[in-house]
């Protein structure tokens, strides 16, 4: 397993990145560290969460993931070893929202004490705020570099509109410029990225690193029939997939697992990472068993037939 530069930044990366969203929701923090202790023991050092992680869940005020990963941190003494990512731009309650500077300044000094930690190696933008113009987020982004508490920065969730104004208006203005992107891509949801997003990944030489990578554990396979709808909290939209094309993505998805005595999940990881633009998929797991298919993902060298297969099976 070799690692992955993070687009221009020096920052290098084995090609999964573990997120950190079930942090606090769906796993506690004795499940959290335990999780986390596989995953790095497994190798891999990417450690992807947000502020607002995970501010849905009934008694949460957002916060929580940060908290469990800045523990696990201290107690592991470990932070040279991690590439450790947040975000800001959520909604966190009580006005604490958007992408104006005096906000960014004041959110991720509230991040960096959850996490425990001086600095953070990459910084994103979770979601767009239209009504700031883009050269002053880029001069808060500036500000935080300067005083040595972000590294790097990244962005999600904005229209590939905004990403190139913002790329513009860092070269013109000297600011620092979005290194990486975070965009929901996998087998099934494929159109929108690779019809706005790939083009300007590869063109700017953006680190990729793809949320929702297995569709909310749709292409896991453990979703086949309505009755596996209660199998977990994420189950209850799942019914929307069980489609002509979702159906046949988990044929093709079983037929290549058959073929290399692996898991449907580990194939559609493995799909993903053998794409061109893409530096990492973002995965969570709650159970060991779920995180042993993740870590088999990047020993997994599918071959050309398989990816051609995967690849028009999944046709959008």
């Amino acid at each position: 397993m070799e690692k992955r530069q993070l687009g221009n930044t020096d920052l290098n990366v084995y090609p999964i990145a573990f997120g950190g969203n079930v942090f606090g929701w769906t796993i506690d923090q004795k499940k959290s560290f335990e999780i986390l202790n596989h995953f790095t023991e497994a190798g891999f050092n990417f450690i992807d969460t947000a502020d607002v992680y995970s501010r849905w869940a009934d008694g949460n005020e957002g916060g929580e993931s940060e908290k469990i990963i800045g523990k696990w941190i201290k107690e592991k003494k470990n932070r040279d070893q991690i590439v450790l990512t947040t975000k800001v731009g959520s909604d966190m309650g009580n006005g604490k929202k958007g992408l104006k500077k005096s906000y960014i300044l004041k959110a991720v000094e509230d991040s960096l004490k959850r996490l425990q930690t001086d600095y953070l190696d990459l910084y994103q933008t979770h979601f767009d705020d239209e009504p700031t113009p883009v050269l002053e987020t880029l001069e808060a982004y500036n500000q935080l570099v300067k005083d040595g508490k972000i590294r790097y920065i990244g962005t999600s969730n904005m229209s590939p509109e905004r990403i190139k104004e913002s790329l513009e208006t860092s070269q013109e203005k000297n600011l620092p410029e979005y290194q990486t992107l975070q965009p929901h891509y996998n087998l099934y949801a494929r159109e929108k990225y690779e019809s706005l997003y790939e083009p300007l990944a590869l063109g700017h030489n953006f680190g990729v690193f793809t949320y929702y990578s297995l569709e909310s554990g749709f292409l896991s396979g453990k979703y086949r029939t309505k009755e596996d709808l209660n199998k977990s909290p994420r189950g209850g939209n799942m019914d929307k997939y069980f489609n002509n094309r979702g159906l046949k993505i988990l044929d093709a998805l079983d037929k290549i697992a058959k073929q290399e005595n692996t898991t449907p999940a580990a194939v559609a990881l493995a799909w993903l990472i053998q794409r061109p633009s893409v530096t990492a998929p973002i995965v969570s797991a709650t159970n060991l068993e779920q995180l042993k298919s993740i870590i088999e993902a990047p020993k997994l060298n599918l071959n050309s037939d398989a990816i051609r297969f995967l690849t028009s099976e999944s046709a959008w």
